[in-house]
C-alpha cells in the first residue's frame, strides 16, 4: 500500500493546486452563478468520492465483496471525470476557455490517479481473496503520511460541500469573491 498511497498524497497535492488556483483564484467558479453550477455540481460530486478514497484507503482495507464497492467508487470518480471535461467546455466559453496551464495539471492528475490504480490493483485483488468485511489495517507508512491523507481526506470533502453549496446559488456561496455578473 506503501506505493498507492504515496500517489494518492501526490494526487491531493496537485488536486488542492488545482482547486486554489485554477477554480478559485483564476476562475472564480463559485463567482460565476447559473453558468457554473454544472461543472460546480460534477466537482462536488468528484470530491465526495475522492474523500471516500483520501479517508479510508489509509487505514481500511476493503475485503472481500466489499472490493466491488471501492472498484465502483473509482469507475464513477472516472466517469464524473470524463463528464467534467465535456461540461467545462460549455461552462468555460464565456470565460475565454479552461486556462492551458489547466488542462496540463489535469493531464497530470490522470496520469498520477491512473498510476495511483494501477499500483492499487493488485492490493485489490489481495483484499478480494479474504472473507468479506471493511477492516481496520495499518499500512506500513510514516503516520505523517496517513495524517496528511486523512487532512486532504477532510479538504477535498469541504471543498464539495463548498462547490455543492455555490452551484445552488445560495447566499454567499460566491464568498471570497464578488459575484460576478454576465449580460444577458
Amino acid at each position: 500500500m506503501k506505493i498507492p498511497l504515496c500517489l494518492l498524497a501526490v494526487l491531493g497535492v496537485i488536486g488542492a493546486f488545482d482547486t486554489f488556483y485554477y477554480h478559485e483564484w483564476r476562475a472564480r467558479l463559485p463567482a460565476q452563478g447559473p453558468i457554473a453550477a454544472p461543472e460546480l455540481r460534477i466537482h462536488a460530486a468528484r470530491d465526495f468520492f475522492y474523500a471516500v478514497l483520501f479517508g479510508t484507503l489509509p487505514w481500511l482495507g476493503w475485503h472481500g465483496g466489499w472490493v466491488w464497492v471501492l472498484a465502483a467508487v473509482i469507475i464513477i470518480e472516472i466517469v464524473l471525470t470524463l463528464w467534467d471535461f465535456v461540461v467545462e467546455i460549455g461552462v468555460r466559453k464565456p470565460m475565454g476557455d479552461v486556462y492551458a496551464g489547466e488542462r496540463v495539471t489535469h493531464s497530470f492528475m490522470g496520469i498520477v490517479y491512473g498510476a495511483m490504480i494501477a499500483t492499487l490493483i493488485p492490493v485489490m485483488w489481495r483484499w478480494w481473496t479474504l472473507p468479506t468485511g471493511l477492516q481496520a489495517e495499518r499500512p506500513d507508512v510514516p503516520d505523517w503520511l496517513i495524517g496528511a491523507l486523512l487532512l486532504m481526506a477532510a479538504g477535498v470533502f469541504s471543498s464539495g460541500l463548498r462547490d455543492f453549496y455555490a452551484s445552488l446559488g445560495l447566499p454567499y456561496g460566491n464568498w471570497p469573491w464578488p459575484k460576478i455578473r454576465r449580460p444577458e
